[in-house]
């Protein structure tokens, strides 16, 4: 049969009696430390990897080699771009458009391309550190409206 002289079980914590309310002036509790530790007065690093965001990219350090390798791709697709403006400009005149409009929009063209061509350069670098919204958003906003305007100003 069943032992009725077995209790049931009791908690293994006791609950606190503390309600977490203090009155100033009272001392402090004896389980609590009377120093505060060496870390307490250091400045709190927060960092978007690592141990506080396991699920993040590890974020790396860009070198200045990779920085420089960036540098001369983006100088070379702006000489690239420039050539294609020049072409451009070409096309809109030979188009019957004037000619101050057709540099304009070979102008925001060249923008246009140039900051998107950024974007992708800053992205394809570190993307854990430059493919955010606050620098990458920017880059394309611009780029895409300098190229809507490019084909808006050489219509007219």
């Amino acid at each position: 049969m069943q032992d009725r002289t077995s209790q049931p079980a009791q908690p293994t914590s006791t609950p606190s009696a503390d309600p977490g309310f203090k009155l100033p002036g009272q001392t402090p509790d004896e389980g609590m430390p009377k120093t505060t530790p060496d870390t307490a007065r250091q400045p709190v690093e927060i960092a978007p990897g690592g141990a506080t965001n396991p699920s993040a990219a590890p974020l790396r350090d860009t070198s200045a080699r990779d920085l420089a390798i960036s540098g001369a791709v983006f100088l070379v697709l702006l000489v690239i771009y420039f050539f294609v403006r020049n072409a451009y400009v070409h096309h809109l005149v030979v188009r019957r458009v004037s000619p101050s409009s057709a540099g304009s929009a070979g102008w925001l063209l060249f923008v246009g391309l140039g900051f998107l061509s950024l974007a992708a350069v800053l992205a394809i670098v570190n993307a854990a550190k430059y493919l955010t919204l606050a620098i990458t958003g920017p880059l394309v906003l611009v780029g895409v409206v300098t190229l809507v305007a490019a084909l808006f100003v050489g219509r007219r």
